[in-house]
């Protein structure tokens, strides 16, 4: 059972019910978790993420209980107590507190419903299993995820979707990223060793946690040691680096914060790197990235898709290109997104991924690369995206290089759908990594020799 000492606990269940009504409404659980008081947040956040991934489940069986729709504060809460009431071999609360805290705390929400989230809740401890059963009827009660979201899956993914839905709902591993400037990946493992924390490598720079703490006990972070970076998020930077650059190569960031990959392109390799990003407080934590790394890079706030405003005319030899997209691969770090996105949301930001490879390809020198990549695994912003893009610009302009990894699925193995995966070696494939969901594709402008 969870500790009920301090913070009260229907403080943190009031909290958590307008973090959920909140993003419910379209906001982000990082933008709420940013104004909840400091000594409610670890827990508000806490109890946020368990929930989020509960809500389908919870919002069927509130519709079971109670057919009308009560007022939104009022329906949080209740979503919120019915999540943490949910079946489960180890309940974090008991029942009778949790539905005693949750009736104070609807006590201070809404008075006058606090007898009626008293029944609602009081039934379901009774009728539990019964409750259960009815709500996942409703694919959103079995799956946790819009119905929108479960099709989707379904039609990219027919052989893999109910696997990356049951993945979504695991806790994510927390992976470093070893500054490759400073030291090994097997000599940080031995310093992590040193203070008292285990992990294991699971790439050349990458190290995964046996379990998550905070950046102040990493053993060298504020020194620039090592960064916080999901192992599929670190192929970027390598692959870009490994299809030949040269030392002072011309290199731009486009969309870079909040600055992760464009640190580790400058840990790889001497780089002239200039990080573009369209949103100025978001730049800024890229320059904090670089600082606190002790590397170097021009950064300069600009729209990828109008290049008019911040291009200064002289070809680069290589372009990361990490779109805005749905962020569906990163949905168990984040489980708010699969609740504040649409449907509709999808084609929209295929338009704009369109919009930027079109933008940036004639900034690229010929014979340099592109690198395309997205957080996400829906087709429409990977695979379907590069295909038109090669059907637009066609087999004597663009290439698309064999060592692409194609979409890097969200499971066990991270198995890739990448060009040689036929040959039995995925090229994306990090076995034993359960690591987050991204798509790349490295594309080669043709014409002549350039970086490799």
């Amino acid at each position: 059972m969870t500790d009920l000492a301090s913070p009260a606990l229907a403080r943190l269940l009031e909290q958590t019910a307008g973090a959920v009504q909140a993003v419910r409404g379209g906001r982000s659980l990082t933008d709420v978790l940013a104004a909840c008081p400091p000594p409610l947040r670890p827990g508000t956040q806490a109890l946020s993420f368990l929930v989020l991934r509960r809500l389908g489940a919870a919002a069927a069986a509130r519709a079971v209980l109670a057919p009308r729709t009560p007022p939104p504060a009022v329906e949080a809460l209740l979503l919120v107590a019915l999540a943490l009431l949910w079946p489960d071999p180890a309940p974090p609360y008991p029942d009778h507190t949790l539905v005693d805290q949750a009736v104070t705390a609807a006590r201070r929400v809404a008075p006058k419903s606090a007898s009626f989230v008293n029944a609602v809740l009081r039934r379901f401890v009774r009728e539990r299993a019964e409750v259960a059963a009815a709500a996942q009827q409703e694919p959103s009660g079995r799956w946790n995820h819009p119905g929108w979201w479960i099709g989707r899956l379904r039609h990219d993914w027919p052989l893999q979707w109910e696997a990356l839905l049951a993945a979504a709902q695991q806790h994510p591993p927390m992976c470093l990223r070893v500054n490759a400037r400073r030291l090994t990946a097997e000599a940080y493992l031995a310093q992590l060793a040193e203070a008292g924390l285990g992990g294991r490598i699971a790439g050349p720079q990458a190290v995964v946690l046996d379990a998550p703490v905070p950046v102040e006990r990493l053993p060298g972070f504020a020194e620039g040691r090592v960064s916080v970076q999901d192992a599929a998020a670190q192929r970027a930077a390598a692959l870009l680096v490994d299809a030949g650059l040269r030392p002072g190569a011309r290199v731009l960031d486009a969309c870079a914060a909040p600055g992760g990959k464009t640190a580790h392109l400058l840990e790889l390799a001497d780089l002239d790197v200039l990080a573009l990003d369209s949103d100025p407080k978001r730049l800024a934590r890229v320059d904090d990235t670089l600082r606190r790394l002790g590397l170097e890079a021009r950064t300069r706030v600009g729209d990828g898709r109008r290049p008019q405003a911040w291009w200064d005319g002289r070809p680069f030899d290589a372009i990361l290109l990490d779109a805005p997209c749905s962020a569906s691969g990163v949905v168990r770090r984040h489980p708010d997104i699969r609740w504040l996105r649409r449907d509709e949301d999808i084609p929209a930001l295929a338009r704009v991924q369109s919009q930027l490879l079109d933008a940036l390809w004639p900034l690229l020198a010929p014979g340099g690369w592109l690198l395309y990549a997205t957080c996400s695994v829906f087709r429409s912003e990977g695979e379907l995206q590069i295909d038109a893009f090669l059907q637009r610009h066609g087999a004597s302009e663009v290439h698309l290089d064999g060592r692409s990894p194609g979409h890097l699925l969200p499971l066990p193995d991270n198995g890739s759908t990448g060009a040689d995966v036929a040959s039995g070696t995925p090229p994306g494939a990090m076995p034993g990594v359960f690591a987050d969901g991204f798509y790349y594709a490295l594309l080669r402008k043709g014409g002549l020799a350039g970086t490799a």
